[in-house]
């Protein structure tokens, strides 16, 4: 007991010998992280699943992989544990290069050219950019399966005072008309990559694809 309490009185002493402060010891261990919730959002936790996966596309060639293990992801559950399409919740992240894919063919008419620079996209039959979209029959089958697209808002932004630039037109009038020319099953995120980490955070696995 003398020893203790003169340990006490040195508390680098005390630690050396294990004494410290009981308090220390006994604290309750940090809470585990949870992320904030925001209204925006709640579209993730609205698709029906007892899985879920985001893909994250930036590259116009790499796009169709997403699509491709899309099916996979379908299938896989369909075979190996006879789940159905509404099982599993998939969404696609299109942003950076991949962004225009998730616009019409209305819009890929009309804005072809400048879609095609942000895609590098070159039809092979044509040798022009193509003045559809490549993608829209096969990811509108995805679509109709119950795969959900999240759109880059910033891509979008940029592209649209890009073709408002072109056209003589105003940003905020391309903007509008680029929003409501989506495919099917369309979100737009303030940023891909905040789409990506808040699907992540509603517990979506990431599959990365470029």
């Amino acid at each position: 007991m003398l020893r203790r309490s003169f340990l006490s009185r040195f508390p680098a002493a005390a630690a050396l010998f294990g004494l410290s402060d009981q308090k220390t010891l006994d604290s309750p261990p940090a809470s585990p992280f949870e992320p904030a919730k925001h209204s925006q959002d709640d579209w993730f936790d609205a698709l029906p699943g007892k899985h879920r996966v985001v893909f994250d596309t930036w590259t116009a060639a790499k796009f169709p992989d997403s699509m491709q293990f899309a099916n996979n992801i379908f299938r896989g559950n369909k075979d190996g544990y006879q789940l159905s399409e509404k099982d599993v919740a998939i969404v696609i992240v299109t942003r950076h290069g991949a962004t225009p894919f998730a616009f019409n063919d209305a819009m890929w008419a009309k804005y072809g050219k400048p879609f095609g620079e942000r895609t590098e996209l070159i039809d092979s039959k044509t040798n022009k950019v193509p003045t559809a979209n490549p993608h829209a029959a096969r990811l509108g089958a995805l679509l109709k399966q119950g795969v959900h697209l999240a759109v880059c808002n910033l891509t979008t932004r940029s592209l649209s005072q890009r073709l408002a630039d072109l056209s003589g037109t105003e940003a905020e009038e391309v903007y509008k008309e680029l929003t409501t020319n989506t495919l099917g099953n369309a979100h737009f995120v303030p940023a891909g990559v905040v789409g990506v980490t808040r699907a992540q955070e509603h517990g979506y696995s990431l599959i990365s694809i470029g």
